[in-house]
């Protein structure tokens, strides 16, 4: 089963979300339907939009990534979205 490290933005890409999911297509969704909650992190800041998505095989190399990537800075995190997706045109799964 693969697990995916994943970063959505708001429309207006100014805050990133990072997160770990074995179904990323239904976690999206679950991100878009929770737009707006004052619940959760992605709800509050309509983090829905993917621009960044990394596969793995291992759970615990994915968590291990998760957790790197959310001690990083933010321009580092913008360097990296930019490797594949300069453009940060919001990928469609």
């Amino acid at each position: 089963m693969p697990y995916y490290v994943y970063i959505t933005t708001n429309p207006a890409k100014k805050v990133l979300y990072i997160g770990i999911t074995n179904n990323i297509v239904d976690r999206l969704a679950q991100h878009y339907a929770n737009r707006g909650s004052a619940e959760t992190f992605a709800g509050r800041y309509f983090c829905y939009n993917l621009v960044h998505l990394e596969e793995y095989s291992d759970v615990n190399a994915a968590i291990a990534r998760e957790k790197e990537l959310k001690g990083w800075t933010r321009a580092k995190k913008d360097a990296l979205i930019a490797i594949d997706n300069p453009a940060w045109i919001f990928i469609q799964t």
